[in-house]
């Protein structure tokens, strides 16, 4: 196949011979038709030489037509989890679901300093600079003890879009961060406090001299240096159990066992309380995947807060049964004073203390229950506490069971002594 500037040249050529032949036959001089003839020739190679072949058009490209609707902004805005409102000339025209629910259904239309009742927030709404400000902390939308985040966007066509962050949990986080390290601060230093001044009184040649007074001193600045020790080795191993809070354990525990054997540590206590613990274990418990120590601290945490509180000479009875739903279910029960419901979800922080009094009166550090619920978190268990102003409290834990390896232990119903370790409400 030629291309097409090829069929172009010869069709030039073909011409040119026809004009010299018609002008030979016309007018025999040989020199006149080669003259005829070298000229076409070379007027057909210039114009090969310098011109192309005529290019095809481009061909129009072809707009596909988008025949689907434009999109719809409430539906947009509905796929939005967090509170997001359009406001157009100072008033609501478009709110999701999560800001109706926050602000009230009421605010479709309405003015939006109305819907967002804050002197700081309507500032900003009123405000039409197009460079936006910083975000704005807002307190009270909702609940009183929630904040938000309000962000403000300027859009091309005047509206403004605001946007509604929920920074509670931030907020929470920071709060017990800064809790922890004023309660942490203050457990050291009252001790340290304390241990001081009895070094700088025995320091005295009068009062160390006194053997009465020097032992009475000694004692007291004993019972506050362990009071330390307790609390940074508790401080140390909430540290440890929040490290490997994402391993899950794997080895196989025997939970039965554990509890005998945390019975049997706690034999001997100087105030005879032991003698009120009572076990009472299902033979068909089966085992649990965890790791034994934490477990075994687990046990003797929550005994030893039912020692505390419970009255004396009343039971304190530990369960250990399948429960209905598969999970392995150990309860610790006491006959007590209770504790009041405002109390019961704030047990497990670290420092709280429903009688802060009593609890370092008994020895505790403040994060008993704190280290219970970490360690069970860990094992992927559930930590529930239950109680009744002057009838006493339960405290449940749910550890997944392993699967079964061996055969059910009897049932077993003994009586023990405990010792007291951390005490209610985070000890």
């Amino acid at each position: 196949m030629l291309h097409p500037f090829g069929l172009r040249t010869l069709t030039g050529m073909a011409v040119i011979a026809t004009v010299v032949l018609a002008t030979w036959l016309l007018h025999p001089d040989v020199e006149a038709a080669m003259i005829v003839l070298v000229g076409g020739i070379a007027a057909v190679l210039v114009a090969a030489g310098t011109g192309e072949a005529p290019a095809e058009p481009a061909p129009r490209p072809v707009l596909a037509r988008d025949d689907r609707p434009p999109v719809n902004i409430d539906e947009l805005l509905e796929a939005i989890i967090e509170p997001v409102l359009i406001v157009a000339d100072g008033r609501v025209a478009h709110a999701n679901h999560p800001a109706r629910a926050l602000l009230g259904g009421h605010i479709m239309g309405e003015d939006v300093r109305l819907a967002i009742r804050h002197p700081a927030a309507a500032e900003r709404l009123t405000n039409r600079n197009p460079v936006p400000g910083p975000p704005i902390n807002l307190v009270g939308l909702g609940t009183l003890d929630q904040r938000w985040e309000m962000r403000l966007t300027n859009m091309s066509d005047g509206r403004r879009v605001v946007h509604l962050i929920d920074q509670t949990g931030s907020y929470a986080a920071e709060r017990m961060r800064v809790d922890f390290v004023a309660n942490a601060s203050h457990e050291l230093r009252t001790p340290l406090a304390s241990i001081l001044g009895f070094v700088e009184t025995l320091s005295d040649d009068k009062a160390g001299g006194d053997a009465e007074v020097r032992g009475r001193f000694l004692k007291v600045m004993f019972d506050e240096a362990r009071r330390m020790q307790r609390l940074v080795e508790d401080l140390i191993s909430l540290s440890r159990i929040e490290a490997e809070k994402y391993r899950v354990p794997a080895s196989e525990v025997d939970l039965a066992a554990l509890v005998e054997e945390v019975h049997g540590e706690l034999a001997d206590t100087l105030d005879r309380r032991g003698e009120d613990l009572i076990a009472e274990i299902d033979g068909t418990v089966p085992h649990v995947l965890g790791d034994r120590a934490q477990l075994s601290q687990v046990i003797h945490n929550l005994i030893g807060n039912a020692m505390k509180y419970g009255r004396p000479g009343t039971p304190v009875v530990t369960h250990l049964r399948r429960d209905q739903t598969g999970m392995v279910r150990l309860a610790v029960a006491d006959e007590g004073d209770g504790v009041a419901p405002e109390h019961l979800p704030r047990l497990t922080e670290r420092f709280y203390r429903v009688d802060a009094g009593r609890s370092r009166a008994l020895g505790g550090t403040g994060l008993g229950l704190a280290i219970v619920k970490h360690i069970i978190e860990r094992h992927r268990g559930r930590l529930d506490i239950s109680s009744t102003l002057g009838k006493g409290t339960t405290a449940s834990v749910l550890l997944p069971a392993a699967p079964p390896t061996g055969v059910g232990r009897e049932a077993v119903s003994s009586k023990s002594h405990a010792t007291v370790t951390e005490g209610r409400g985070s000890g």
